[in-house]
């Protein structure tokens, strides 16, 4: 059985320590092993670890198991994995806290590329966590932070109690383009329910594309150019001349997401050649990528994902004869070249 683990990804001040301490001590019933990522600012340790102890590795009362990275990720889960294996270590899920400037990127393709881990550990999801307060100006400042939400399987806004109705919307609305595949919830903190955080199963290669009708159309309508796009009077498309800032409206973030649609179906050989050259130019700039495929020479959907230049590829189930065939692909990245997508994409179909 494999391991399922949760990459919790999230700024500074963002509830992470909070929903880590929950999971680290609350009575959930669950044993679960945590990675602390040893550099965080905010160590839990000093409240419920048992601080300078040459074990990396701490039992906590009610069965979790807490450790921290002090070398590579990769040798910490194979470790892990190792004793869990002798007996020496029992626990049923993994949670991995990376630090507030950390990219999950690397994080979850060591969880693909490396057959060890891959043997023993499942990856299932990438947990943002945006505190509503001071994101705008995290999201304008820093990079990091706007990698965080594009790789988000799920995005919890915490601190929404400290800011007024629409600049919560305003804020929503941004992370919605940035990464609309994403599901939002606010949240007090980080107080979450557990339900919420496990089994949400991001990477799995399932046969449907979660994201909001509007912004499907909304994104279809204006595809050559968003900034002209109905929307642009809402109010996180304008100016910030709050910090001086000037010209930070919405479309300057780097991390973007744009869709792609159609009803006729894919040239398999012409699609694998284009997506192989994007991946190969574009690759570390691609976060998140994801389509359920209408492909020429198969009744069945084919689904496809990938995380930068790790893509897989995978047949879903037939298409039911009463349904309308179609692809529908998102793609998340940074500053990623929206018409050479489309054109090439176009060119791919039969």
């Amino acid at each position: 059985m494999l391991i399922p683990t949760t990459v919790l990804t999230g700024f500074l001040g963002s509830g992470k320590t909070t929903l880590l301490k929950r999971v680290l001590s609350e009575s959930h019933g669950m044993k679960i092993a945590v990675i602390e990522n040893e550099f965080g600012e905010e160590n839990i340790d000093n409240e419920i670890l048992v601080a300078d102890t040459q074990e990396q590795i701490i039992q906590m009362s009610n069965g979790c198991v807490c450790c921290t990275i002090r070398e590579d990720l990769r040798t910490t889960l194979r470790d892990l994995a190792e004793r869990r294996r002798k007996g020496e270590l029992d626990f049923e899920r993994l949670v991995i806290e990376t630090t507030g400037l950390a990219d999950p990127g690397p994080v979850a393709q060591t969880f693909f590329m490396d057959d060890e881990v891959a043997e023993s550990y499942l990856l299932d999801s990438i947990l943002t966590l945006v505190d509503a307060k001071h994101a705008a100006q995290q999201l304008n400042d820093r990079q990091e932070a706007r990698r965080q939400v594009g790789f988000a399987d799920q995005i919890f806004v915490s601190k929404s109690d400290l800011v007024n109705a629409s600049e919560l919307d305003a804020l929503q609305h941004r992370l919605k383009h940035m990464n609309p595949r994403a599901p939002q919830k606010a949240v007090h903190f980080g107080e979450v329910s557990i339900k919420e955080v496990f089994d949400l199963h991001g990477f799995n290669l399932n046969a449907k594309l979660d994201i909001d009708p509007d912004f499907l159309q909304d994104s279809a309508h204006h595809a050559h150019d968003h900034a002209h796009g109905a929307h642009c009077d809402h109010p996180s498309h304008q100016h910030d001349h709050e910090h001086g800032k000037g010209h930070h409206h919405h479309h300057d973030d780097d991390v973007k997401s744009f869709v792609f649609k159609s009803n006729r179906a894919f040239d398999p050989a012409k699609l694998e050649d284009f997506l192989g050259a994007i991946v190969n130019i574009y690759g570390p700039r691609m976060l998140r990528y994801k389509g359920v495929l209408f492909m020429k020479g198969t009744e069945r959907k084919v689904i496809f994902q990938g995380v930068h230049q790790l893509m897989g590829s995978d047949l879903g189930p037939a298409w039911a004869s009463e349904e309308v065939r179609n692809s529908k692909m998102v793609f998340i990245g940074i500053d990623l070249p929206k018409d050479i997508f489309f054109q090439g994409l176009d060119k791919c179909l039969v």
